[in-house]
């Protein structure tokens, strides 16, 4: 028997099978063979098309199934890591009304440092741990501003991981590390950020449910079965970002210790149950996939080197190494 899991990037899908009995890796493929189509209407802006994401799901699910000869019915729980702070929006149908406005666009970084401004550092670091920034709740307010005919027909928002489970499973929810990376989550009461939406004019009416990070999120349905390739009934059973995911492959879950991972970006990512914010605005503070509502928080501090990856191709390009 094995589970499946789904790494949702910018760049491509890769999709592992694992043997349930020893935690082995059977195997991993990657769709596209190449590298996703990512659209740049101005510069600093970058979107992808959520449906491209989920064709590529449905298309690596075959192969990896083809290739170690596994059925459908040997797969009994699906994971899903993804690129964190993407911005996936969804009529009443469940149709995306726009592409993803993803991690890397930079056209929100004005609106997040004015409501910083605004609100107020101290409250901002009380509260979400973060400045708003150019997360996706500013990037959603960004919408709302720029794009009203698209804004006025959101049923809710999601992240591309969020994205991935309704897919699969027709269930719009998400988790409280999910909403942490989108500067959503107000730790100081445990709850939404109501005021930061107050503040941008957002109801929270367009907030997903709220899923632990492990349990069972929903259940692959008949479509999603029929799209995927995997069984009718499967469960969604992890869902979690990239950088806290990573962190969790290396065991980092308690105070003290520290994940440093390299790839598109270079990544710092250490464990604290401080809920203190005394570094600059270019350090992060995250809900780890261990933050449980009313417990100790366990806050992943990631500092993010943004051009990390070209600056080393740039390297192997100009040094012959």
């Amino acid at each position: 028997m094995y589970y499946v899991g789904f790494d949702i990037g910018s760049s491509s899908v890769k999709v592992a099978i694992v043997e349930m009995a020893t935690g082995k890796s059977i195997g991993v493929v990657q769709e596209p063979e190449k590298e996703m189509s990512m659209l740049a209407l101005k510069n600093g802006w970058a979107e992808q098309n959520p449906d491209e994401w989920w064709q590529h799901c449905c298309k690596a699910v075959a192969k990896i199934k083809q290739q170690f000869n596994i059925s459908s019915t040997q797969i009994k729980g699906i994971g899903i890591s993804y690129q964190m702070h993407g911005l996936v929006l969804v009529d009443k149908t469940g149709q995306p009304l726009r592409k993803s406005i993803i991690w890397c666009d930079s056209r929100a970084v004005q609106i997040g440092n004015e409501a910083f401004a605004t609100i107020g550092t101290e409250k901002c670091n009380a509260h979400l741990l973060n400045s708003p920034g150019n997360f996706t709740a500013s990037k959603l307010k960004w919408v709302k501003e720029n794009e009203p005919e698209i804004y006025n027909q959101i049923y809710k928002f999601m992240l591309p991981g969020d994205y991935i489970a309704y897919k699969l499973s027709n269930v719009i929810n998400t988790t409280i590390s999910g909403l942490s990376e989108g500067i959503m989550w107000d730790f100081k009461n445990d709850s939404f950020a109501n005021f930061l939406f107050e503040h941008y004019g957002i109801s929270t009416d367009l907030f997903p449910d709220i899923v632990d990070t492990f349990c069972i999120q929903s259940k692959v349905d008949a479509t999603g079965a029929a799209e995927s390739g995997l069984a009718e009934g499967t469960p969604v059973f992890y869902r979690a970002g990239d950088q806290p995911n990573n962190a969790l492959s290396l065991n980092v879950f308690n105070p003290g210790e520290v994940a440093a991972t390299g790839g598109t970006s270079g990544v710092v990512y250490a464990m604290t149950t401080s809920l203190s914010v005394k570094e600059s605005s270019r350090v992060n503070n995250f809900a780890h996939v261990n933050y449980k509502k009313g417990t100790k928080p366990r806050i992943g501090k990631l500092l993010c080197i943004n051009g990390a990856g070209i600056q080393y191709r740039w390297l192997l390009n100009n040094l012959s190494v």
